[in-house]
């Protein structure tokens, strides 16, 4: 009788093949989401020491699905569609986990829906949510992501940033309205997110969402590469501009305790 472990171990030329172009793309993938900075073309060509055309061939396929992205110096970095894989899976992340008590906090004293993200080119990925007492639909979940420029959180995210990180990815931004109140020139958005780092706080007043209002403060991290923030949401005849302003100041000490926290918990080289 045919030994049917062996049978299964064994691959057609087809299979291996296959087999072969994946963990090719998959080597790739790694070097670029593990390496300490940015990769341009020549820089991974050299490491992996594999023909050129193919390289380029498996980067083009991890560039079209998402998983890769090019800078504005042209330099490989991770995609967005992989790290909306990641935020899936993100309760085993330190900064996710360092964050929620304090999410959980911040929803108690609000009774509203709470967010933290992070910034992404110019995107915002939701890392965690905790749902208001009176919670009503909103687009944002868990993993998934939105534009940078209409949403509190992610206006607050750009606040973390210098101000020629800031214009570089303003200049990428493709704008388009969401809203009758969305921002959608980069002018505007600038002037916005310096207004933000100046006082500390945010606001998106149905920029994204029709009828949805949110305050969200930076999350500021000194020496840690990464840019987020924490917001409250909830609909517009709760949380009127007034009623805004009131919670800033709770909003930004949520956020200052999530940096200190994070200082002292999570090394810059970590991340």
């Amino acid at each position: 009788m045919p030994d049917h472990n062996v049978a299964a171990s064994v691959s057609t030329p087809g299979e291996e093949s296959a087999t072969g172009t994946l963990g090719k793309a998959m080597a790739l993938l790694e070097l670029v989401v593990m390496a300490p900075e940015p990769l341009r073309f020549t820089e991974i060509l050299n490491i992996v020491g594999q023909p050129r055309g193919t390289v380029h061939r498996q980067l083009t396929h991890l560039l079209q699905e998402g998983l890769l992205e090019l800078d504005a110096h042209q330099a490989y970095v991770p995609g967005v569609r992989l790290l909306k894989f990641a935020g899936k899976a993100w309760a085993r992340n330190d900064f996710r986990s360092v964050a929620a008590p304090y999410l959980r906090e911040l929803q108690a004293v609000t009774g509203e829906s709470v967010h933290l993200g992070m910034l992404r080119d110019t995107e915002v990925i939701y890392l965690d949510k905790v749902e208001g007492s009176r919670a009503i639909r909103m687009h944002s979940q868990i993993g998934n992501a939105s534009p940078v420029f209409c949403t509190g959180v992610g206006k607050a995210a750009l606040a973390t940033l210098e101000q020629e990180r800031l214009l570089q990815i303003v200049d990428n931004i493709q704008f388009r309205s969401f809203t009758a109140s969305t921002i959608t020139n980069g002018e505007a958005l600038v002037k916005e997110v310096n207004a933000i780092r100046a006082r500390g706080f945010g606001f998106d007043l149905a920029e994204h969402e029709d009828g949805i209002h949110c305050v969200a403060a930076p999350i500021l991290c000194t020496g840690h590469d990464f840019a987020a923030a924490v917001s409250v949401t909830g609909p517009a005849y709760r949380l009127t501009l007034e009623h805004l302003e009131k919670l800033a100041p709770v909003v930004c000490k949520i956020a200052d305790k999530i940096a200190t926290d994070i200082s002292v918990r999570i090394s810059p080289s970590s991340r």
